[in-house]
């Protein structure tokens, strides 16, 4: 019998939310931010460059995530947004999902989620592939995809 109250309370232990790993993240990423707010990711020099960039010379899909970010933190949205649309288009479905797991962390409580179909995800992937793709293209209008500065 008291194998079975110890091992209950391991169990509890083990799906109990643990705050201060949510607690230590959060400041993370808020150092993060701060530094990508004070540190222009084009200039400064503290920041790596894209490896893929460096090696190819192509753009990933991500290529200018971090300057179109510090573009953002300054209140420069068509910049950030010339910098890379692709991430400022799904910028506010992956802050949900951020804020929504912190919520769920600490306070035990659940935002309204959605059931995203596995098509949903293969077409997701499709267009990433896509515009990486596209934005390596050095043609008018697509060369506007790529990064610039």
């Amino acid at each position: 019998m008291s194998e079975d109250i110890v091992a209950t309370r391991v169990a509890e232990r083990r799906l109990a939310p643990w705050p201060w790993k949510s607690i230590l993240v959060a400041a993370v990423v808020l150092i993060g931010l701060a530094l990508l707010s004070a540190f222009d990711p084009a200039a400064s020099g503290i920041f790596p460059p894209c490896p893929f960039h460096a090696m190819t010379g192509l753009h990933c899909p991500g290529c200018g995530t971090m300057r179109a970010l510090h573009q953002l933190l300054h209140g420069n949205l068509l910049a950030a947004f010339s910098l890379n649309p692709l991430m400022m288009l799904s910028l506010p479905w992956i802050l949900y999902g951020l804020v929504s797991a912190c919520v769920r962390r600490l306070g035990g409580r659940q935002l309204p989620t959605v059931f995203v179909p596995a098509a949903w995800i293969w077409a997701l992937l499709a267009v990433v592939v896509v515009f990486a793709v596209l934005r390596n293209v050095p043609f008018y209008p697509l060369n506007l995809l790529a990064p610039t500065g």
